[in-house]
């Protein structure tokens, strides 16, 4: 008599090319880095930018009905958080803050979706929130100052 088996109690076939995990491995590690270099690096230029044109910058925060007075906030926000994502330095906290100020720049300044160019950059924002989201939750990866801070405390 032949008993049948679940899937549930085999192992898993495993299919790979020759390198397939040698690529895993290097996409597991730099990739990471590589995501944060890049969405890190826009909100630190987007903060540094905002600097040299502080004065367009707060009139048109001011046409939309926010207080130029927060550009500060915003200017050092961006910066600090960009460069918080580029070293990967509480990755979750800052990437689910910059994912949460993203989303409502996106509803305050890009929301007239009639206009083609506010459309696409409010669809912009919103992949960028989940991009950042997708950070958040996966954190910063093998080369961060979080993934140092880890090893650290396994090793004290």
């Amino acid at each position: 008599m032949t008993t049948l088996t679940s899937s549930a109690s085999r192992p898993a076939a495993r299919f790979t090319l020759p390198g397939q995990d040698l690529s895993d491995r290097l996409l597991q590690r730099f990739a990471p880095l590589v995501g944060r270099i890049l969405v890190g690096g826009m909100f630190a230029y987007a903060g540094t930018t905002k600097i040299g044109a502080f004065a367009g910058t707060q009139g048109y925060m001011e046409s939309v009905g926010v207080p130029g007075a927060l550009l500060p906030l915003v200017i050092a926000f961006e910066i600090g958080a960009g460069l918080a994502l580029l070293v990967g330095w509480q990755m979750r906290w800052v990437a689910a803050a910059l994912a949460g100020f993203t989303a409502i720049t996106a509803l305050m300044f890009h929301a007239d979706l009639s206009d083609p160019v506010q459309s696409l950059l409010f669809a912009k924002n919103v992949a960028i929130a989940g991009g950042l989201l997708a950070f958040s939750g996966l954190g910063a990866g093998a080369i961060s100052l979080d993934a140092r801070a880890a090893r650290r405390d396994r090793a004290v």
